[in-house]
């Protein structure tokens, strides 16, 4: 059972949160849904808003959803799914139903797909997007660490339109 907070309840360390914990970036409809596992993004204020930021790599499946709707979720775990969490990173949704085989679940909020299992779930709509310009990088040795690939990732800033946090009940 989930109940709604605002953004400014929110009270967890969002450094831990992407870097340690991780997330599940969830798109679709009530047809087809992809989630990808994700910590590279932050939260913050723009535009009058709270948002969050996200980047995704050009080949990955999930980018195809976040660029065909208009909302997409943020979903956040305990420790003990961690494992699946690192399958849902490493597995494409392409070739297997990877959501189904992590044991977890869909569920929807305004038509907006999120993993049931989550702890906490923000439900974002797209703002803005933008491929990573590799003319733009300051310092070499981030492209050249990140990007040997020449992949770079695409930025999407979106507004925080709900807040929901797991109860104990």
């Amino acid at each position: 059972m989930f109940k709604e907070i605002v953004p400014h309840q929110f009270s967890m360390n969002p450094f831990k949160l992407l870097s340690r914990d991780w997330m599940l970036i969830t798109a679709g409809n009530k047809d087809k849904v992809n989630t990808m596992t994700a910590s590279w993004g932050g939260f913050g204020e723009m535009w009058g808003k709270h948002v969050a930021f996200i980047v995704v790599r050009p080949q990955r499946y999930t980018k195809e959803f976040l660029d065909r709707e208009d909302a997409f979720s943020l979903s956040f775990f305990d420790d003990e799914y961690k494992e699946a969490l690192s399958y849902l990173g490493t597995v494409s949704g392409r070739t297997e139903d990877k959501i189904k085989k992590a044991k977890m679940s869909v569920n929807y909020s305004s038509d907006v797909p999120f993993i049931d299992e989550s702890r906490v779930v923000f439900f974002c709509k797209n703002l803005y997007k933008e491929a990573i310009n590799p003319e733009s990088f300051i310092l070499d040795s981030i492209k050249d660490s990140w990007y040997s690939n020449e992949d770079y990732h695409v930025l999407y800033i979106a507004e925080i339109t709900r807040v929901l946090k797991k109860t104990n009940k």
